[in-house]
């Protein structure tokens, strides 16, 4: 069965969820107050309607403790719509509750009328492309768990022809390899790397490690 994930509001943060969940095989109810935005993502998701998530009964109406996933995308537009919609959906019984924040006062206030997780898509997509800006041959980084990083990394000249055992990563520099993209191949094409196995020249890493640790491997060649 379908995952049933509430989206409520739809600028173009939660529009690009809304988007992103259903492509993933979630079943999305996506609201709003504005109409424009209510049309304009109506044909990319399962329902679209206009409704004020901060009207009670109106967001009773659509069930948030039946879903699987309520999310309160409201922007930094209407906080205290984002704070009100959080409160409801949580005393209305939402099993896992996440809300968009704008900074770290708004998103104290948020965890403290109930969301279960916090997300600041800005500050998030700022700190990553910093990494990928600042540190060499970076190509992306996705933050995991803890203080864990997943980095996709170009490998360097230095490392071509030369196998995982014979660099020793995770021994040299705190950091593992979950996987290595061969040049021309595409996402799907990633494998789980061999040991023995020498880089390709161009071979694309992927990096799981500390940040500082990823960092100084990303600075020692």
């Amino acid at each position: 069965m379908a995952k049933q994930v509430l989206v409520v509001g739809l600028g173009r943060f939660g529009r690009a969820l809304a988007r992103a969940l259903t492509r993933q095989g979630c079943e999305v109810l996506a609201v709003d107050t504005h109409g424009p935005s209510v049309d304009e993502v109506a044909g990319d998701v399962a329902q679209a309607m206009r409704l004020d998530g901060a009207d009670e009964a109106a967001l009773a109406a659509l069930a948030p403790a039946e879903r699987d996933l309520c999310v309160c995308a409201i922007g930094d537009a209407n906080r205290e719509a984002s704070i009100i919609v959080t409160a409801l959906l949580k005393q209305m019984g939402a099993r896992h509750l996440v809300a968009r924040a704008t900074d770290a006062v708004h998103a104290r206030v948020l965890r403290a009328v109930g969301a279960d997780e916090i997300v600041a898509p800005e500050q998030s997509f700022g700190e990553r492309l910093a990494l990928k800006l600042a540190w060499r041959r970076v190509v992306n980084v996705f933050a995991l768990e803890g203080d864990l990083l997943l980095t996709e990394w170009a490998s360097p000249p230095a490392l071509w022809g030369r196998t995982l055992a014979e660099l020793d990563l995770p021994r040299r520099h705190a950091v593992t390899v979950a996987a290595v993209l061969d040049p021309g191949a595409d996402a799907v094409g990633a494998r789980v790397p061999d040991p023995q196995q020498p880089l390709a020249e161009g071979a694309l890493l992927m990096l799981v490690g500390r940040e500082a640790d990823v960092r100084r491997l990303t600075e020692a060649y």
